[in-house]
C-alpha cells in the first residue's frame, strides 16, 4: 500500500506523510522545519526564526527576552540582565552595555564603577604618600556633577576620578591618586571641591552614611616588611590606647565603627595586636585601620566630611600618628599620653579642630558646622 504525501507548507514540495512536522497549524518538512523554527534557550517554546528575539546561538521567545534579556546599545550584543553594565553618568537613562564597550568607554565617564583602579599616578616627594576616598552623598549619583569636581581638580594634571559606591544613597566617592601630605595641603584644590559640592546639594557629615579614608604607602613606614610591621604594629597600638580620643576626632559613633572601622581590641604589646590583625580578625577590611592592601593601608576611622579645615585636619592627624610609630620606640610610645601627643601638633588647621572637639591643652574654640 503506497504512503500518503503532503506538501510542505514553506517549499510547497511533497513529501511522504512519515516526514511530515507540524507546527503554528501547518505541515512543514523536515528541513523548513529545522531552518524556519528554533526553541527559546528559556522556556523551550518553539517559534518561528523570524521571530527569534535572540541570536542564533541563544534563540529567545520575545516573552523571555523582555523577562531575562537585553542588548548592548553600541555594540549590539546580547547580554542576559545579570551581565549588563551600566553607565553611571547618567543613571536615569539605563543604557546596557556589554563588559567590552563598558570598559573602552571607561575614559569617557566621570563615574567609574566600584571595582575601577587605574594605575597610580604619584604627586609629591615620597615615600609617604597619602590617597583620600571622600563618600559624598545626597545630590544624585549624576556624571554631571562629578564632571564640575573633576574638572576643578584635574584642570592641570588628572588628580582625582569618583566612582560608584553602593552604601551611598544619591552620592559617590573622590577618590585622590597618591600625594605627599605637602601637595594635598597646598596643590590639591580641596577647598574648592569642597564649596562646589555643597552648592550641588552633597554632604558628607551630615548624611550619615559617608566615610572619609586616608591610604597611607606601605613604604612610608620602612622599606623591609620587618620594618613596616613594626611601625604599623604601633598605629594598631596608638588606635587602640587612645581609642576614645580618636572616636571623638572621627565624628562617628560607636556603632557606626562597629560597623564600618571595627577595633582590633587593646594588647600589652604592640606586635601583639598586629598579629593579632593578621589572623584575620573581623576578617575584612572593616577596622580602623584596615591592613588587607598590598600597598597601603587604610584609615577608615572618619566619618566624611565637606568642611575644608576638617578634612585637612584629618589628613594631618595621620600624619602625626606616622611620625610616633616610625620615629618612637614601642617603650616610648606605650608611654605618650594623648595630651602630650597633641602638645605636639603644630599644624594650624589640626590644632583649630582639636580645640573645636575639646581635644586639646588649650581652651576650646567655637567650632562652625560639619557639612
Amino acid at each position: 500500500m503506497k504512503e500518503e504525501t503532503y506538501v510542505c507548507a514553506i517549499c510547497g514540495r511533497e513529501y511522504l506523510i512519515s516526514q511530515r512536522e507540524e507546527f503554528d497549524g501547518q505541515f512543514l518538512c523536515p528541513r523548513c522545519f529545522a531552518e524556519e523554527t528554533v526553541t527559546c534557550h528559556v522556556c523551550g517554546e518553539r517559534i518561528w526564526t523570524d521571530d527569534n528575539a535572540g541570536n542564533s546561538d541563544t534563540p529567545l521567545c520575545e516573552r523571555c527576552y523582555d523577562r531575562y534579556y537585553t542588548n548592548c546599545v553600541r555594540c549590539g550584543e546580547l547580554l542576559h540582565n545579570d551581565e549588563a553594565y551600566y553607565d553611571r553618568d547618567d543613571p536615569d537613562e539605563e543604557e546596557p552595555l556589554c563588559h567590552a564597550c563598558y570598559t573602552r568607554t571607561a575614559g569617557e565617564r566621570a563615574i567609574q564603577d566600584y571595582c575601577y583602579k587605574p594605575e597610580p599616578i604619584f604627586y609629591g616627594d615620597g615615600p609617604r604618600f597619602f590617597g583620600v576616598e571622600l563618600e559624598i552623598d545626597g545630590a544624585g549619583e549624576y556624571g554631571s556633577n562629578a564632571k564640575k569636581l573633576l574638572r576643578i581638580a584635574n584642570e592641570e594634571e588628572e588628580r582625582i576620578y569618583c566612582k560608584h559606591d553602593g552604601s551611598l544613597e544619591e552620592g559617590f566617592e573622590i577618590v585622590t591618586h597618591p600625594m605627599s601630605l605637602s601637595y594635598q595641603l597646598r596643590q590639591m584644590p580641596w577647598e574648592q571641591i569642597c564649596k562646589e559640592a555643597v552648592e550641588l546639594g552633597y554632604t558628607s557629615h551630615q548624611a550619615g552614611t559617608c566615610g572619609l579614608h586616608i591610604h597611607v604607602s606601605r613604604l612610608a613606614f620602612g622599606e623591609t616588611e620587618v620594618q613596616q610591621d613594626a611601625a604599623i604594629a604601633r598605629v594598631l597600638y596608638f588606635f587602640e590606647k587612645h581609642w576614645e580620643e580618636l572616636l571623638k576626632f572621627s565624628r562617628r559613633t560607636p556603632h557606626q565603627l562597629e560597623q564600618w572601622a571595627a577595633r582590633y581590641g587593646y594588647k600589652e604589646q604592640p606586635m601583639e595586636i598586629l598579629d593579632h590583625a593578621k589572623k584575620g580578625y573581623h576578617g575584612g577590611r572593616y577596622t580602623c585601620v584596615n591592613l588587607t592592601n598590598r600597598d597601603t593601608i587604610e584609615f577608615r576611622m572618619f566619618r566624611g566630611t565637606l568642611k575644608y579645615n576638617t578634612l585637612i585636619a584629618t589628613l594631618q592627624l595621620v600624619d602625626r600618628i606616622c611620625d610616633v610609630a616610625i620615629y618612637l620606640s614601642d617603650d616610648e610610645l606605650k608611654a605618650l599620653s594623648w595630651t602630650t601627643f597633641v602638645s605636639g601638633c603644630q599644624a594650624t588647621e589640626l590644632v583649630r579642630y582639636l580645640k573645636e572637639r575639646r581635644l586639646y591643652v588649650n581652651e576650646p574654640v567655637m567650632a562652625e558646622v560639619e557639612v
